[in-house]
């Protein structure tokens, strides 16, 4: 979450006027992620956080926030849109669509500990069984198909052997990815900032403005790769064989899932590192920008590469 709108108390103010939600006590803006623009808010009522959609697509926002009241009915702890006075969920300020929604309790956890890797793999299943029955599905818009066209445009700024590595690894996708893989709504990023724990319970699941339909198993690896990665990019072991117990424990991998998990491995990395290297090289002016460096993600790209058996690898 970043700050590329500015809000005043005044316009604040304003806009809790089509809620029923009390009036305004404090407006805090929240520097964290890339994506929209986001706010603290406390009422009279309550603490809430207010969205105003930055880059999102106008037609897909209804989708994730629709996503988002349909996992709170079923007691995914997600947080649950608040409805304007008029009974939609979407308001606009300073023209662009904004939502408020409920403010969850708890915190991140930058070092997660085995149990905490658990409970979350757990819950992830749990998400993806609670969406099978959401009606409205929205294809996944950063897939492969998009990492090619972001590599399109960067390449040209980028070191040559970085150039090849994106080459290679764009190839292997799309030449070994399999196309029958389960799929169904996914988060597609579910890192630790994104998760709240109360102890060792999980008390949210935040920002679900990448979600769409994909393989499941592609967001078991965005999950895995953050949650279960190393200070060098290598897999713990031990947190990742606890978070894909307790997830396998709710949705069993088949088969498929279970060769293709080396390859998906490799996609979730290529699509974080592809994203980073998007925002460096072509940055959009904001407001408390939270800067992520590609090289995390490329030193996991290279150690999930080492560590598939896939013949093609570079040197």
């Amino acid at each position: 979450m970043s700050v590329f709108t500015s809000l005043s108390a005044e316009q604040a103010s304003a806009c809790l006027a089509g809620y029923a939600l009390g009036t305004l006590q404090s407006l805090e803006e929240i520097a964290e992620g890339v994506q929209n623009s986001n706010f603290y808010l406390t009422t009279t009522q309550g603490d809430y956080v207010l969205t105003i959609f930055e880059v999102v697509d106008r037609l897909a926002i209804p989708f994730y926030v629709g996503l988002m009241a349909h996992l709170a009915e079923r007691a995914i702890p997600c947080p649950a849109p608040v409805a304007t006075v008029h009974d939609g969920y979407l308001t606009e300020l300073g023209g662009k669509p904004a939502v408020i929604v409920q403010r969850l309790p708890g915190r991140s956890e930058s070092a997660p500990d085995l149990a905490q890797c658990a409970a979350i793999g757990r819950l992830l299943a749990d998400l993806h069984l609670a969406a099978q029955s959401y009606p409205n599905p929205l294809p996944h818009q950063r897939d492969t198909a998009w990492c090619a066209g972001v590599a399109a445009q960067i390449e040209s700024q980028l070191a040559a052997d970085d150039a090849q590595l994106l080459r290679d690894e764009l190839a292997h996708q799309q030449a070994s990815r399999p196309p029958d893989l389960p799929r169904g709504v996914i988060h597609a990023d579910l890192f630790r900032d994104n998760v709240l724990f109360v102890g060792h319970r999980v008390s949210g699941l935040l920002d679900f403005y990448f979600a769409g339909v994909d393989d499941l198993l592609f967001d078991l690896a965005v999950t895995v790769n953050d949650w279960c990665t190393s200070a060098d990019g290598e897999l713990d072991e031990a947190r990742s064989a606890a978070l894909l117990a307790a997830y396998d424990a709710r949705r069993p991998l088949d088969r498929r899932e279970r060769l293709a998990w080396p390859t998906m491995l490799r996609a979730a990395a290529l699509r974080f590192w592809l994203s980073r290297l998007y925002d460096r090289h072509l940055p959009r002016p904001g407001k408390l920008v939270v800067a992520r460096e590609p090289a995390t993600y490329r030193a996991i790209l290279l150690a999930r590469r080492a560590a598939d058996p896939a013949p093609a690898r570079l040197a």
